[in-house]
């Protein structure tokens, strides 16, 4: 459905694409250590936290990983739980989640974690990755992680309809089928025994960084809280933490 669509919108969408693309504000991964402690005040055994995805786990769009998604997510989850929780964060600029499979995945492979966020949507939704590719890559993931005890929680593929950096049509366009990929995303994550947490914030404009694409440093906390809120609640993701 979603081609049939898009096909008669092309000749005005992808001259669209080019030029945003071409002229879009580039913003650096967050800078520090991928790694990172969160309450350190507390006592007890640290809570082992990995986030594995795209450019959203690398920072983008904050000053340092404190203040991205890791960072913030560590610390709301911490205060929730009361113990330390120890984080590292294996995230790559533009990467898809089938790359992922490839770059990211040895790279903590032979890890043990309490738990796993995987953080995918906006590339496979821009470079058009069959379904296949995307629900394939994810149940490797997904598979990979629980079969090592961790739980996996799949956050939802962020709404592209609100990226400001996008011209209306392409946001419509990019937003309909970031929508389709992630109604797959929660049907797998389901029947993998995996969570999945979806987006039940309103978008505002100040959640968005200067690039009108990543989030904010106000983004990412509010993201970060939410995430931690709906992790510990008792049903959240088949049972809290």
């Amino acid at each position: 459905m979603w081609w049939a669509a898009a096909v008669p919108l092309l000749p005005l969408a992808l001259p669209m694409a080019v030029r945003t693309r071409r002229t879009a504000l580039r913003l650096a991964p967050a800078a520090g250590t991928c790694e990172g402690v969160a309450g350190v005040e507390f006592a007890g055994e640290p809570f082992r936290l990995l986030l594995l995805g795209e450019s959203t786990v690398a920072g983008v769009g904050a000053s340092c990983l404190d203040f991205a998604l890791a960072g913030r997510l560590a610390l709301a989850l911490s205060t929730r739980l009361q113990r330390p929780v120890v984080w590292r964060a294996a995230g790559e600029n533009g990467i898809t989640a089938s790359e992922a499979c490839e770059r990211l995945l040895p790279l903590v492979a032979g890890q043990d974690y309490d738990l796993v966020a995987l953080v995918f949507g906006v590339n496979d939704t821009t470079h058009f990755s069959s379904s296949q590719r995307w629900l394939g890559a994810l149940e490797k993931l997904i598979e990979h992680f629980r079969g090592r005890g961790a739980r996996v929680v799949c956050t939802a593929v962020p709404p592209l309809q609100h990226f400001t950096a996008l011209p209306w049509l392409l946001r419509q366009l990019l937003g309909w089928r970031g929508a389709l990929l992630d109604r797959q995303l929660g049907a797998l994550a389901m029947a993998q025994g995996a969570g999945y947490c979806g987006v039940s914030l309103e978008m505002q404009p100040q959640f968005l960084a200067i690039d009108g694409y990543h989030p904010s440093a106000l983004g990412y906390q509010v993201w970060g809280e939410h995430l931690a809120e709906w992790l510990v609640q008792p049903f959240g993701g088949h049972g809290s933490l």
